[in-house]
């Protein structure tokens, strides 16, 4: 079983920049990819970022070269640099895995807020 838990979220001025964490467990787990999604009140979850097992990154549009995606394997941690925040960016990020079998994993949110 694999569990993730999210943090680093909370409340950043506009233009601020914010960095979540996500650590992971799961003993022999190996995953395809790891990213991180966000919805917003009465809007659909949408893609934020996506590392691949490879190590190659997608963004979704309206972050593109604001935001960083990354992962720490020795601490079993996936990482979201978020700078230059919006007040769009307002969500809750969740982090997930995918497995090679095809399972998905997800973690509880964290609340981004961007004050204008």
């Amino acid at each position: 079983q694999v569990q993730l838990v999210g943090s680093g979220g909370g409340l950043v001025q506009f233009g601020g920049s914010l960095r979540l964490s996500c650590g992971f467990s799961g003993s022999g787990f190996t995953f395809k990819t790891m990213g991180w999604y966000r919805q917003a009140p009465g809007k659909q979850r949408e893609l934020v970022a996506v590392i691949t097992n490879g190590g190659s990154s997608v963004y979704g549009d309206s972050v593109k070269g604001r935001f960083t995606i990354s992962r720490d394997s020795a601490k079993n941690t996936l990482i979201l640099q978020m700078n230059s925040l919006r007040a769009d960016d307002t969500a809750l990020y969740y982090c997930s895995i995918l497995g090679w079998s095809g399972n998905s994993y997800w973690g509880q949110g964290t609340q981004v807020t961007v004050s204008s």
